[in-house]
Order: structure tokens, then C-alpha cells, then sequence
């Protein structure tokens, strides 16, 4: 299982965790990132991630950087990295993924999950910056996705695009991939892992796909989470983030699964970027 990283992160391991071995190999397909479970000389179980070429190894870090205060125990703890050599080490969290189990519908598990998330969700400071850039990287993957989509579709997303109209927004450290298969279940709490893709956005950012998914046949669901987090979309600010956040990631969706060769994902995408354009999924 170690043969997927490379002599110069083996070489970091050991030199952090001794001789070490590993117990599981957690990678996920059509991902570049290695995900190993592994134990340490001193018997302690951590999470080693390493690549060579994602950025997701760099956000990680960056996270644990910025600081993820009030969540011991409920995230990983960073216990070595090596931005450089793409290569990092948190703590293991013990549990079982909610997805695919009961726990995934239940509402106790959101109400936590919003809690959790409300917690994650610090102040980043305000930008000017972040609507402008994610309005171009958005009309890019719209231009991207021709082909893929009717071209009648790619106009009325340019015009839905168009009508975005932002100033500064307030940002917080975001998750980016905040659903049941980052969740775990252990001892009747929930715990969340994978940071790869945190960054710092507006907090509606980690309600997109939740909308998409477990809120749309089960709106119980939705309102627990809702409860936890302690926030709903009111202002037209908000709106109007909610409106550019979905925009982005059902054509980002689209255009990935694409790239990779996901067909159940692209066909996951494209109901994305009909519901958005009926208006759906409704906002907080």
C-alpha cells in the first residue's frame, strides 16, 4: 500500500512516526491523493495524506494553520506536514461513516453536524475580491461546459450569472465538502474529517450540496441542521451568494465529473444546474 507514495514522503514518515505500519488504505477512486491509516512505533493510529500534485495536501494545512479552536477531539489534529514534499499526518478519529447508514437519516445527526459547523465557521475577515473571482472562474466553467450542456441552458446560467450584483461579503473558514461521507458516527457522537478542500468563502458555501442531496427528499433533515448552525439565509446579500455558491458548483460538478470520466456524477451535476435554474434548492 505504501508503493503510492513516494521514497522522499516515506523517508518523512519515519522520521515523524518511526517504523510504521499500515493498517488501511482510505484513498477514494478518481481522487490523487493517497489516504492511509497507519500506526505508529508508539502504537498510536494516524491519518497520513500525500501526493504529488493536488493542492487539496496545501489546504489542509493551511486550515490546521488558521486554527480549528473549540473542535478537539470533534476534527484532526495536525501532527506533522510537509507542504513541500505533499505530505501530512493528523490524529486518527475512530468511528464509522455516516454515510450509507442509518445515522445519514436521522435529524439528530444534522442538528450535531450544524453545531459542529457553526463552530468550524470562523471569522476570515471581509473581502472584495471573492465574488469578482468566483464570478470569472464560473463563467469559464460555463464556456468549459459546451457541449455538455444545451446551449440554451449555457445562456440562461450566463444570465443568471449576470445577475449577481456583490460587494464585499464576510468570509470564515469553510469545510467545502460538508456532507455524511466527511462524517463520522463514533459512540453517539459526530465527528467531521477531511479538510482538503477548506477554504476561506461565505458560510452559505457549505450548505450546497447538503441542498442538493439529503435536504431535497427530506426537508426534517434540513431544518435540524439549520437548528445546529444556528443561521438561516434572511438577507438579500445572502441571496445573492446563494444564487453565485450554487451556480459554481453545479457546472463545477458537471465539468469535473466530466474531465475524470464519471458519468453518474456529470448526471448528478446536470440535475444541479436544472434545480438552480428553477430557483431550487430554496435558500436556508
Amino acid at each position: 500500500m505504501t508503493g503510492s507514495i513516494t521514497e522522499q514522503q516515506h523517508e518523512l514518515l519515519t522520521s515523524w512516526l518511526g517504523i510504521y505500519a499500515v493498517i488501511q488504505d482510505h484513498s477514494w477512486p478518481l481522487q490523487d491523493t493517497t489516504v492511509l491509516q497507519v500506526a505508529g512505533h508508539d502504537g498510536r493510529h494516524y491519518i497520513v495524506k500525500a501526493s504529488t500534485t493536488s493542492h487539496h495536501i496545501r489546504r489542509e494545512i493551511a486550515a490546521h494553520a488558521r486554527g480549528l479552536s473549540g473542535l478537539e477531539g470533534r476534527v484532526p489534529t495536525l501532527r506533522h506536514a510537509a507542504p513541500e514534499a505533499g505530505i501530512l499526518v493528523t490524529t486518527y478519529l475512530p468511528g464509522k461513516l455516516v454515510a450509507g447508514t442509518d445515522a445519514e437519516t436521522d435529524p439528530a445527526t444534522y442538528r450535531e453536524a450544524g453545531a459542529i459547523l457553526a463552530a468550524l465557521h470562523q471569522s476570515a475577515g471581509t473581502s472584495r475580491g471573492y465574488v469578482r473571482a468566483l464570478t470569472v472562474k464560473t463563467g469559464f466553467l460555463i464556456d468549459t461546459a459546451q457541449g455538455l450542456l444545451p446551449g440554451e441552458t449555457q445562456s440562461r446560467l450566463r444570465d443568471a450569472l449576470a445577475s449577481v450584483d456583490l460587494g464585499p461579503v464576510e468570509l470564515v473558514t469553510t469545510h467545502g465538502d460538508y456532507q455524511p461521507r466527511n462524517w463520522l458516527q463514533d459512540a453517539g457522537h459526530i465527528n467531521v474529517i477531511d479538510f482538503g478542500r477548506a477554504e476561506v468563502r461565505p458560510w452559505v458555501h457549505d450548505l450546497v450540496r447538503l441542498s442538493h442531496q439529503q435536504f431535497l427528499s427530506q426537508p426534517a433533515l434540513r431544518t435540524a441542521f439549520l437548528e445546529g448552525l444556528g443561521k438561516m439565509i434572511v438577507t438579500e446579500q445572502d441571496r445573492q451568494l446563494w444564487t453565485l455558491e450554487n451556480l459554481n458548483q453545479s457546472v463545477g460538478t458537471v465539468v469535473w465529473a466530466h474531465q475524470v470520466g464519471d458519468a453518474s456524477f456529470e448526471q448528478q451535476g446536470v440535475e444541479m444546474v436544472e434545480r438552480v435554474l428553477r430557483g431550487f434548492p430554496p435558500c436556508g
